[in-house]
């Protein structure tokens, strides 16, 4: 049963349950990149990556308006569960299937269709007394079937002709459903809360590959001073990146979706979250790709390389991109120090592919906190100024 108010104002804990299993799937995509190690693993790695977030939106909607408390919506939710880990469990196959067992690539593409099949399932149970919504799954079903078929299609072609069905299944997809949610109007976001919060939850979530990557990098190593130097330089670059989002855009985020009618409210929560926040986590992740490669060489004092490089910078650039949208979507103007930050980080990969890799990591840490305290003074600027003006207003 849907509902329309805000009675389920809180992310409940069998949705942080159920999104452990993409917690998994962010690290199986750092895998793939770091394996890889080359520019198309990393185009591979994101349209996998791109695929998933797909199914991640979707039920991000449905937890919005049921409550995932209802026993057959959790059972649903734990089959869609079984079927995102087996899809996770084949990214590393995903392009290139392994010797013996199932096809790799196939493997992943059923269990991209069972789970895009759950979700409809799922809605169109949960919205038989609610004309406009089935109405709206109707015409989401112009998005889903010509999507789902070219990436099984593109499993059973294989070769590089997958990689390229595979974005075109994503495109298509993202595409359609946009307009689709014009034509319809039938999507609804009751509560603004809950859905801000789900999606800080998830960048959280994405936080922690970066974190994890710390260790991966150097878990077979014995511990010495190089090593705790990039594990402190690794967690204040991931905590800027926490600060970023959270110290400003997530509060007032929530605030624009509450302030908007259902209409309003849906099309900004499709903008500046299904859609803007996959820039966002892919930034992350990417990063965390740059940090895993520095601790892998944090000892060695030659120069830290170009993927490791063009990983680390190009990673926190993209997750700036990304907030800079969020935060016009949300009525930020002008966030001038965001492309500062992007524009810099971009030019400074030729520095920090030139130096150590600990280098590298204190030197994007000293360039993200600099612009970070920039960014502070600038808003408390202009937070004095409204101050000042507000006075001089109510003055007799």
């Amino acid at each position: 049963m849907l509902h329309t108010d805000e009675s389920s104002a809180r992310v409940r804990p069998f949705e942080l349950f159920f999104d452990l299993v993409y917690v998994f799937a962010f690290t199986q995509v750092s895998r793939l990149m770091a394996e890889t190690h080359s520019a198309t693993g990393v185009l591979q790695a994101l349209t996998v990556l791109a695929l998933l977030w797909w199914t991640w939106v979707g039920f991000s909607w449905i937890s919005n308006q049921a409550s995932v408390d209802q026993p057959g919506l959790r059972v649903g939710l734990t089959v869609t569960m079984i079927a995102v880990f087996v899809a996770a469990l084949t990214i590393p196959e995903a392009y290139d299937d392994l010797e013996g067992g199932w096809s790799g690539p196939l493997v992943f593409a059923i269990a991209y269709a069972v789970v895009r099949i759950a979700h409809l399932v799922i809605y169109a149970t949960l919205s038989a007394d609610d004309p406009a919504l089935r109405r709206q799954l109707l015409i989401f079903l112009t998005a889903l079937i010509p999507g789902v078929a070219l990436i099984v299609i593109g499993a059973v072609v294989g070769g590089p002709a997958q990689l390229w069905l595979w974005i075109a299944a994503v495109v298509y997809d993202v595409t359609a459903t946009r307009v689709g949610s014009t034509i319809g109007r039938g999507w609804r976001i009751p509560s603004a809360e809950h859905w801000a919060e789900r999606y800080g939850l998830v960048v959280i979530l994405a936080l922690g590959e970066s974190i994890v990557a710390i260790g991966v990098g150097v878990a077979q190593e014995p511990i010495d001073l190089p090593i705790v130097m990039g594990t402190a330089a690794s967690i204040v670059l991931s905590m800027l990146l926490w600060w970023s989002y959270f110290a400003r855009l997530a509060g007032i985020g929530e605030e624009r979706l509450a302030e908007r009618d259902q209409r309003a409210r849906a099309t900004l929560a499709a903008d500046a979250y299904s859609y803007t926040h996959f820039v966002i986590i892919a930034g992350i992740i990417i990063a965390a790709l740059g940090i895993e490669d520095a601790m892998k060489h944090i000892d060695d004092p030659e120069p830290f390389g170009w993927f490791g490089a063009i990983a680390l910078g190009s990673g926190i650039a993209a997750f700036a991109a990304g907030t800079i949208v969020f935060a016009l979507f949300v009525g930020l103007r002008r966030p001038i120090m965001r492309a500062v930050e992007a524009v810099v980080l971009i030019a400074a990969i030729p520095l920090l592919a030139a130096v150590s890799a600990l280098a590298a990591l204190v030197i994007a840490v000293v360039l993200m906190a600099v612009i970070a305290l920039m960014e502070s003074a600038l808003h408390r600027r202009a937070e004095g100024g409204k101050g000042a003006s507000a006075r001089e207003d109510a003055a007799p």
